[in-house]
């Protein structure tokens, strides 16, 4: 079921009932997938300086968009439960390829799902996923943006939640700086990111559930070409070094900025804007 909030009941419900009869009338299966968006609304940089930031428009609304109309339904859920904030910097026609009416159609479901609005957010905390039980959950979804960088690459609790989607095999979609959030998995994650954002290069650990997997991630050169969007700062760390200090197989689009999608195993991974479509593409896949 989708998780709502009081407030936003209603308009929720009819979301469900639309999936659900979409459902009926294709035959599919409907599946509840889990989003897992960051508490952060920026990310520290280097030197004290601070970046603000959040969820990217299409990076969530393009994968949530098709899953809704395939049927399926959603839930949101963050470290703590707050609502996310969306980096205002996402909201144009141009991550949308140019399309206006695209971005429009996007940005007023974002809007209908009252996601980043304090007190009728429907997300829900981590904790709460756990007691409802990750079972209930047939996939994960952890879109970009810089906000990941700051929080979801350590936080224990997305890590238990990684660990059992590993065990049970079930598709883990991670889409542009979201895969950082794989470091999470790891038991000394804290440790782990301390060191990286420190400068240093971490011994490479033994027991990451991912070590050797192929994946993605906002390339290297693609965060160098875009660090002028960071208004004169440097991040800490690029999350390609950091995936593959952990022990990842990196995979590279051939043009930057280019769709990218990479499956291994259960892992569903996506280098930039671009790849949302394809990604929510083969997470459909993986649910059938």
């Amino acid at each position: 079921m989708l998780v709502t909030s009081p407030q936003k009941g209603h308009t929720m419900k009819k979301l469900l009932i639309s999936s659900l009869l979409l459902a009926a009338f294709s035959g599919a299966q409907a599946a509840e997938v889990l989003v897992v968006l960051s508490d952060a609304n920026h990310l520290d940089l280097r030197d004290g300086k601070v970046f603000s930031t959040g969820f990217y428009l299409n990076e969530l609304m393009q994968p949530v968009k098709k899953l809704l109309d395939a049927g399926h339904t959603v839930t949101f859920a963050t470290p703590q439960g707050p609502a996310p904030t969306l980096d205002a910097s996402s909201d144009t026609d141009a991550y949308f390829g140019g399309d206006a009416a695209a971005h429009a159609a996007h940005k007023a479901l974002l809007d209908q799902l009252a996601l980043t609005v304090p007190g009728r957010s429907p997300v829900i905390s981590l904790k709460r996923v756990e007691q409802i039980g990750y079972g209930h959950y047939a996939a994960v979804l952890v879109p970009g943006g810089h906000a990941p960088m700051q929080d979801l690459l350590k936080d224990a609790s997305l890590g238990a939640l990684l660990r059992q989607f590993h065990a049970d095999n079930k598709p883990t979609a991670l889409l542009c700086h979201g895969p950082i959030a794989l470091l999470s998995a790891l038991p000394q994650a804290q440790a782990f990111a301390a060191a990286l954002e420190a400068g240093r290069t971490p011994a490479k650990p033994a027991d990451w559930i991912y070590s050797g997997y192929r994946m993605t991630v906002i390339s290297n050169e693609e965060e160098a070409a875009a660090q002028g969007a960071l208004k004169g700062g440097l991040m800490k760390f690029y999350p390609q070094s950091g995936l593959q200090a952990a022990g990842a197989q990196y995979v590279q689009n051939q043009a930057p900025w280019t769709s990218n999608v990479v499956v291994d195993r259960e892992l569903i991974t996506g280098q930039n804007p671009a790849s949302a479509p394809a990604l929510a593409d083969k997470l459909l896949q993986a649910l059938r």
